[in-house]
């Protein structure tokens, strides 16, 4: 019996690839997706990515240096996007310190400010940070690992 060809196999197969891909590669941009399936063997068009990617709930997520990758939401990140400004903003308004210990930075904010600028940082979804634990002035920001919280601390700092 002749193996499947792939630009035959079904939906499923591809929905698999495609959150492989994006698993596995810094993908941003629908093009960038394509050429990786096509790669992998998909005969697939654009429209058919872009219907993929909806199905699949990816979203955008950012790094430090703010450039934005695809990822299925729900697998690691969740939430909108906060606009760039707003982050810049709420960071001037409510950080009195920044201090970094290994992954992990400590934030003090003026009281009753933690959790709003949490939500914020959250909103930002930067994937070098896992996530934050904001209690009433004080926030705990766990990166993945301690380069990445020398990077993120940085750029908070160029912030204030």
């Amino acid at each position: 019996m002749p193996e499947k060809s792939k630009s035959k196999m079904g939906r499923s197969e591809r929905l698999g690839a495609i959150k492989e891909i994006i698993n596995t590669k810094k993908i941003s941009s629908q093009e960038e997706l394509l050429n990786e399936l096509i790669k992998k063997g998909y005969n697939v068009t654009q429209s058919t990515v872009s219907r993929d990617l909806n199905y699949l709930g990816v979203v955008r997520v950012r790094n430090y240096q703010q450039k934005e990758y695809y990822a299925i939401k729900g697998t690691a990140f969740e939430g909108n996007i906060i606009d760039p400004e707003k982050f810049k903003t709420k960071l001037r308004e409510s950080v009195v310190s920044l201090k970094r210990a290994e992954n992990i930075i400590v934030i003090k904010t003026f009281p009753g400010e933690a959790q709003g600028t949490a939500a914020v940082i959250d909103g930002m979804n930067f994937v070098e940070i896992l996530g934050t634990v904001a209690g009433d002035d004080t926030i705990i920001c766990v990166t993945d690992s301690s380069d990445n919280a020398d990077r993120i601390i940085k750029m908070m700092q160029e912030q204030l």
